[in-house]
C-alpha cells in the first residue's frame, strides 16, 4: 500500500478505536503481548537480517539500540502488558462547572485521533508506540527507519494479528512502506489525515519535521544531558551516577553527555573520574571513555581537548565531554547555553544549593543526586513512552497515555437558551 492508502485506512479505523471501551482494549493490548511472544523466532529471524546489512555500516553502539534478544522482546510483551493495567486515560473528566442557568460544562479527556510516529532504528519503540496509542484510543501510523525495517514488519505483523484476535481493526497499527524521506514528507503534510505527528529520533530528523510539518508536530528532543558535580558532593556518589549515566547505555537519549565540576573539587574529583571511566574499565576488558576536556579540567587531568562542538553534541557513545564552572549558577547558565532542555542534574548535599540549580534550570526533568538514566516512560511508572517532548505546550518530559489525549468539553442541559 502507499502511504496515502495506509493514512486513509488508519483513518477509517478511527471510530472503532473510539467506540472501544477499557476492557477491549486491554484484552487486544494482552492479546498482541502474547502474539509477540509466540512470533519471537520469525521477529528474532527479521531482526538478524537488520543486524546483518547495519554490520559494518554504524557504529557497536548504535548496533546495540538495533539488536534484539528474546529478553527484549519479552520487555516489549511485558510493556504492552503493563499499559494494558494503566487506567485509562478516555472520558476522564479533567473538570466540571455548574452555570447558575443549570447548564453542566465537563471538560473531558478524548483521543487525539490518529498519530503518526517517524523514528529511527529502535525496534522497541514500534511495540511501545503502538500500546499508547491503542489504550489512548488512538489509531497509530508508524514510519520507522530503513536500518531496523524487516524487524518492525515483523513486530508490526504480530500486533496486528492481536488486534485481530481481539475482535479490533487491524489498522489500527499500521507501518509505512516507504523508506524513503518522501514518506515522512507526506506525514508531516497529512492535513485531515494525521491528527498528531511525533518525531523520535536524531537532531536532523526532529528539525526537518518541526521546520515542515504542516499537521500538529511535539518537539521531541535530542538529550544533550548534563551532570554537575557541586563542591558539596559526596565523590562516591557523584562517580556513581556519571559512571551510569555515561555508560550503562550510551546510545540514548537520557545518557549523560557533559560533566560539569565544581571549581573547588576539580583538582581532587577529575582524576578519580578519570580512573573511574577509563583506566578502570579498560581494566575489566570494557570500552574506556574518551574525555574531552576544557582547559581548566586538561589542568587537572590528561584527556583530549574539547571541541569548539563539544559541549553541544549528542554524541551517543563513549565520550564524555567534561569542564569546570565556578558553582551551581555558572552550571545552570552553561545548561541553559548548551542544554536541549531534556535531562539535567545536580549531585550535591547541600540542599539550597539543590534548590537554586532546579529554579535555573528549565529542562523537562532537573535531577537531584539521580542518574539521568531515569528518564523513561517505564521508569516514570507510565508503562512506556511515545518520547521525550522537550517543548511546553502540551506535553513536556516522557509523552506516556494522558499525553496522547486532548479534551473536549460536554455541555448538558434540560432545554437552556441563550
Amino acid at each position: 500500500m502507499t502511504t496515502q492508502e495506509i493514512l486513509r485506512a488508519a483513518r477509517a479505523a478511527r471510530p472503532a478505536l473510539q467506540r472501544a471501551d477499557t476492557e477491549r482494549k486491554n484484552a487486544a493490548l494482552r492479546a498482541m503481548a502474547d502474539r509477540l511472544w509466540a512470533d519471537r523466532a520469525a521477529i528474532l529471524a527479521a531482526n538478524a537480517g537488520d543486524m546483518e546489512a547495519a554490520s559494518g555500516r554504524v557504529g557497536e553502539v548504535m548496533l546495540d539500540r538495533l539488536a534484539l534478544t528474546e529478553e527484549r522482546i519479552a520487555g516489549m510483551a511485558e510493556g504492552l502488558r503493563q499499559v494494558a493495567a494503566l487506567p485509562d486515560p478516555v472520558g476522564k473528566v479533567l473538570g466540571v462547572v455548574e452555570r447558575p442557568n443549570g447548564i453542566v460544562i465537563r471538560k473531558v479527556s478524548v483521543p487525539m485521533g490518529v498519530v503518526a510516529i517517524i523514528y529511527e532504528s529502535r525496534p522497541n519503540v514500534t511495540s511501545d508506540a503502538a500500546a499508547l496509542a491503542l489504550k489512548s484510543g488512538n489509531v497509530c501510523v508508524l514510519r520507522g527507519g530503513k536500518e531496523a525495517f524487516r524487524s518492525a514488519c515483523a513486530i508490526v505483523d504480530a500486533l496486528r494479528e492481536g488486534l485481530a484476535a481481539a475482535g479490533l481493526p487491524r489498522e489500527a497499527v499500521s507501518l509505512v512502506q516507504d523508506i524513503t524521506r518522501q514518506s515522512a514528507r507526506e506525514l508531516m503534510t497529512a492535513v485531515g489525515l494525521v491528527d498528531l505527528l511525533i518525531p523520535r529520533g536524531g537532531a536532523g530528523l526532529i528539525r526537518s519535521c518541526v521546520e515542515n510539518a504542516l499537521v500538529p508536530c511535539i518537539q521531541t528532543g535530542t538529550g544533550i544531558c548534563h551532570i554537575y558535580v557541586d563542591r558539596d558532593a559526596e565523590a562516591d556518589m557523584a562517580l556513581r551516577i556519571i559512571d551510569n549515566a555515561k555508560t550503562s547505555r550510551p546510545s540514548v537519549c537520557n545518557a549523560a553527555e557533559v560533566c560539569l565540576v565544581h571549581r573547588d573539587i576539580a583538582e581532587a574529583f577529575l582524576p578519580l573520574l578519570k580512573k573511574r571511566l577509563t583506566e578502570d574499565r579498560a581494566a575489566k576488558g570494557l570500552q574506556p571513555v574518551e574525555l574531552r576536556l576544557d582547559k581548566s579540567a586538561a589542568a587537572a587531568i590528561n584527556g583530549v581537548p574539547a571541541g569548539e562542538a563539544d559541549f553541544d553534541t549528542e554524541f551517543l557513545d563513549y565520550i564524555l565531554a567534561v569542564g569546570v564552572v565556578d558553582g551551581a549558577e555558572e552550571a545552570a547558565a552553561h545548561i541553559a547555553a548548551h542544554s536541549t532542555g531534556h535531562s539535567d542534574c545536580i549531585v550535591t548535599s547541600n540542599a539550597r544549593t539543590a534548590a537554586d540549580f532546579i529554579a535555573l534550570v528549565d529542562s523537562a526533568a532537573v535531577y537531584w543526586n539521580v542518574s539521568t538514566r531515569f528518564t523513561d516512560g517505564g521508569e516514570f511508572g507510565l508503562g512506556c513512552e511515545m518520547g521525550i517532548s522537550t517543548q511546553k505546550l502540551h506535553a513536556r518530559g516522557p509523552m506516556g497515555l494522558e499525553e496522547l489525549c486532548s479534551y473536549q468539553y460536554v455541555i448538558t442541559g434540560d432545554g437552556q437558551v441563550r
